[in-house]
This record gives C-alpha cells, sequence and structure tokens, in this order.
C-alpha cells in the first residue's frame, strides 16, 4: 500500500442484562463523533506511532453504562447515524479499514446477537474487501456470525479490565500491522479458528488475580508469540442474558492453519480442563452473613460487594434489598463508632428534596426501587444531611444521608462506585469506616487495594451471582454450571471460520458438546 491506510472506526458498546427490569436509552451511550473519537483515545493523537501511519476517520461510537436490554427505537436511530456517517466518510475517501470498538455483550428489544448485525449493516455500506478489526471485552459473546464478519478480533486479558486501553490500541495496531505488511503475500486476510465451550461463569469467578482464570489468561500471550499467529484470546462470556451465544469461545488467528488451530485447541483444552476449578474471588454469603461477618472482623476497612445489582454488570443499580436489611440491623441505629458507607441508591426525589434542605438539615426520604422492584420496595429513611455534590458525569448530583451510623449515598441517576476520589469528594473516608458496602462484584483495584477484608454478598438482581435462581432457557445445554453431568466431552475441535468476503455456510453440526 503506497499510501496511508484510511481507517473508520464505529461501534456501540452496552454490557445488558436480558434479568433487569431497567431500560437503557439513547442518552445513555454518550455518543462521540467525528473528531472527538479521536480525542477519546491517546494512542491515536497526532504524533503517535498509530497516528502517523494512517489516516483515521471517526463515524460514531457510543459506551454506555451497563444496565437493561436496550430500546430499540434509540439503537435504531444510532444505528442509522452510524451507516450515515460512514457513507459519507466512504463517498468522500474509500476506507481500508474499520475499527469496531464495542463491547460485545449488548441485548436489544427484539434482536438477536446485535454486534454481528450492525456490522452487518455496517458491511453493507463499507462493503466486503475492507478489514475489520473489533475489540472486546472478555466478558463478550463472540458467536460464529460475529467471528465471520470481522477480519480481526482481540479482547481484553485482565479481569478486572486494567488492560482495556492496551486491547483497544491493540486492535489498532493489528489492523494496521495487516494493511500495511501484508499486500503482497496473496493472504491478506488472517485464518481465524474459532472454538465455543459449554462454560459460562460470572466475572467474580473468573477474576485473572486468582487461579485458575490467572494461569489460564497468562497462556495468551504464549500463545499469541507462536510463529504466524497474529492473535489470541479467551471470552469468559456474558452470564446476565439469555441467548445461544452466551458461553465461552477461544479464537486464535493468523496466517498458518496448523498455528492457529494448535493454538486454539491449547487454550480451549485448558479452560475445560480446570473448569470445575472456577470460584468466587473473595468468600461469600448472604448479605446478612457478610455483615455478620463484618462485624466480628478486626480488620477494617472490611468491604462488602452488593453483587447482584451491579450498575456495572448490568444491574439497574437501585435494588434496595441489600439497604433495607442494613437499616434492619440495631447495631447500626444509633450513631457510634462502628460507621457504615452505603453506596449506593438512586432517588431522584430524594435528591430534591435533599438539595433544598442543605447540608446538616434532618428529612425523611423515601428512595430506590423506581426501576426494579421485584425483591424490595422503595426504602424511606430519616436522617441528616452530610453532604451533597454536583456534577458528576453519571449521577449529576450526589448527597449523603447519615442514619444511625450508615452514611447512604443517594445519586440523581445511577452511579458505580469505584475509586477513593468518589467517597472523598462526598466527605467520607473510607479508609477508616468499619464496614464499606459496595454495588460492585469484584473490588476495582482501588478498593481491592484498600480493603482489608472483603466478602462477596450474593444477593438478588439483575446480574446476581446465583445464576441458576435467574431462570436462563434459551441457552445452550449443557453448560456449566447449569449442568454438572457431561455425558461426554464437549468437541473442543477449532472450526475454522470463512472469510469476510465469503458465504459462512450453515454450520457444520455446531455443538457444545
Amino acid at each position: 500500500m503506497s499510501q496511508r491506510p484510511v481507517i473508520a472506526i464505529a461501534g456501540l458498546a452496552c454490557e445488558t442484562s436480558t434479568f433487569s427490569p431497567a431500560r437503557t436509552l439513547g442518552r445513555a451511550f454518550h455518543p462521540r463523533r467525528g473528531p472527538e473519537i479521536i480525542e477519546k483515545y491517546a494512542f491515536l493523537h497526532n504524533s503517535t506511532p498509530l497516528a502517523d501511519v494512517a489516516d483515521w476517520k471517526g463515524a460514531l461510537i457510543g459506551h454506555a453504562l451497563p444496565g437493561g436490554i436496550v430500546v430499540r427505537a434509540d439503537f435504531e436511530q444510532l444505528s442509522r447515524e452510524i451507516l450515515e456517517r460512514l457513507a459519507a466518510i466512504v463517498a468522500s475517501n474509500p476506507i481500508d479499514g474499520l475499527w469496531y470498538d464495542i463491547h460485545g455483550a449488548m441485548c436489544v428489544d427484539g434482536m438477536e446477537d446485535v454486534e454481528a448485525e450492525l456490522l452487518r449493516r455496517i458491511r453493507s455500506v463499507i462493503g466486503p474487501d475492507v478489514l475489520v478489526s473489533a475489540s472486546m471485552d472478555l466478558h463478550g459473546n463472540v458467536s460464529r456470525e460475529l467471528a465471520h464478519q470481522t477480519d480481526l478480533i482481540t479482547c481484553y486479558r485482565m479481569a478486572p479490565h486494567e488492560d482495556a486501553l492496551e486491547t483497544k490500541e491493540r486492535a489498532c495496531r493489528n489492523l494496521i500491522d495487516v494493511l500495511t505488511s501484508r499486500t503482497d503475500t496473496g493472504c491478506r486476510r488472517p485464518l481465524k479458528a474459532w472454538v465455543p465451550i459449554p462454560i459460562l461463569l460470572p466475572g467474580e469467578q473468573t477474576s485473572t488475580r486468582d487461579e485458575p482464570a490467572k494461569s489460564l489468561y497468562s497462556l495468551v500471550p504464549e500463545i499469541e508469540a507462536m510463529e504466524n499467529v497474529l492473535d489470541a484470546a479467551i471470552w469468559v462470556g456474558y452470564a446476565w442474558a439469555d441467548e445461544p451465544r452466551n458461553h465461552a469461545v477461544v479464537m486464535v488467528t493468523g496466517w498458518d492453519k496448523s498455528a492457529v488451530t494448535t493454538g486454539a485447541k491449547r487454550l480451549a483444552s485448558l479452560f475445560w480442563r480446570v473448569h470445575k476449578d472456577f470460584h468466587f474471588a473473595a468468600p461469600t454469603g448472604s448479605f446478612s452473613e457478610c455483615i455478620d461477618n463484618a462485624l466480628a472482623s478486626s480488620n477494617r476497612p472490611f468491604f462488602i460487594s452488593d453483587s447482584g445489582d451491579n450498575p456495572t454488570a448490568g444491574g439497574s443499580g437501585d435494588v434496595t434489598f441489600g439497604l433495607n436489611e442494613l437499616l434492619k440491623r440495631a447495631e447500626f441505629a444509633k450513631e457510634t463508632t462502628r460507621s457504615v458507607i452505603y453506596a449506593s441508591i438512586p432517588g431522584p426525589q430524594a435528591i430534591d428534596v435533599i438539595t433544598k434542605a442543605g447540608v446538616g438539615t434532618t428529612v425523611t426520604v423515601t428512595a430506590g426501587a423506581q426501576v426494579d422492584n421485584l425483591h424490595a420496595g422503595p426504602v424511606t429513611m430519616t436522617g441528616r444531611i452530610h453532604s451533597i455534590r454536583y456534577g458528576d458525569p453519571d449521577a449529576e448530583i450526589e448527597a449523603v444521608l447519615q442514619v444511625g451510623s450508615v452514611f447512604t449515598i443517594l445519586t440523581k441517576f445511577r452511579k458505580p462506585y469505584h475509586h477513593e476520589s468518589d467517597f472523598v469528594g462526598l466527605d467520607l473516608s473510607p479508609r477508616v469506616t468499619n464496614i464499606v458496602i459496595v454495588k460492585i462484584g469484584y473490588l476495582e483495584p482501588e478498593l481491592f487495594n484498600m480493603a482489608a477484608d472483603w466478602m462477596i454478598a450474593l444477593t438478588p438482581g439483575g446480574v446476581d451471582q446465583d445464576l441458576q435462581r435467574l431462570g436462563h432457557h434459551r441457552i445452550l445445554r449443557p453448560m456449566w454450571p447449569f449442568d454438572k453431568t457431561f455425558y461426554r466431552a464437549p468437541d473442543l475441535t477449532p472450526r475454522l471460520i470463512p472469510f469476510s468476503n465469503e458465504d459462512l455456510g450453515a454450520p457444520q453440526g455446531l455443538s457444545l458438546e
């Protein structure tokens, strides 16, 4: 290629639970368009290696906070704009490649395998010859159709996802390498070996901090380093949606059939060999049991994950089960040295009352269960307003209400609490607080490093960690851990997926067994 390749950027990302009554609206994606996309990613800024070797053209990307199913009309509007913007880019300058910036676990009302469908629509604009490189979350899903329509595909190798930007950069770098270095080889598109695996586990059992995921994912760079291999990836899959595509997948891409199939087989075989060894990243119990353990412990701060309503996994964020249980505890009814932080519960009407009353005032407010009231109703609290903060990009307005020794964070809109600054900005001191309860699964790095001890409360909600309680009925079976008995070992033979500009054809005995 004599000139710099022209590469467009497009994609929508939202991790969505089909078990949550919440719905995700278009505005939640906070769309970025044109140069705004380049601005978002530092590795594409002027004078960076990737910026120097390609002409990047932003169409539209949108990354929504995880939540419930995306409203169909809103998805269609965003999809149309992506296609219109791509059409304008192609009309002015034909493109060579597309970076497909997605998560991989988006669900839309009345649709299936949404990322594959969106890419099919994109292909109708950019054509079959454009090379597509996708970057994904390891909690995404790679259907046979998505594997077909992409040419290069990669995902995170860490959970928590400390390598998110590194992964996106790798997807772009791989695309550049193929576009610029494979022009005269007669093999422009890499081979793709795809292995579906009958495992569907929550992320809280597959953290790469712990075994067996730590060793499993450490094998990925080893496979990637094999001669004639371009990329290797393991998707755990997304456990809180109910589609046939929801299961683990291994993919290896490269230039030699033997290399990619051998690499994929090694990864898939190891994954299956250790499938019974996965466990929660921390001790678990009911919400009440976790509180009992925290009170009995001398380790401070003691963190508790209110995991069933984790908004960064797809929970609505407004399930009141945990907060109701907490406020019933006699140990916290009065202001004592047993301080507790609870983060958080949305309550727009409560926020209105609080902002009008002001810090230091005692108010009675009701919050929560406006979206998800399946497990508990709204909670009414009388307490002193400890602090108010304005301007958060997710919550918009936050406030802390002290009820006895419980400091409850209320928000206008739902917000995850992952950083120490989230608390300090509200005049809270988590490091010297006895118990810190957060709506999260595994602790994000800052909280993990802060916690002297930690338990995961197996609470109800749209991302319930007890998967059997949710009622999956459309996933392929048998599936671990839904099924404990496999009458024969699963077929882990790598499937070579046709090139994107070739017909996919019918599945050849596709099965997870």
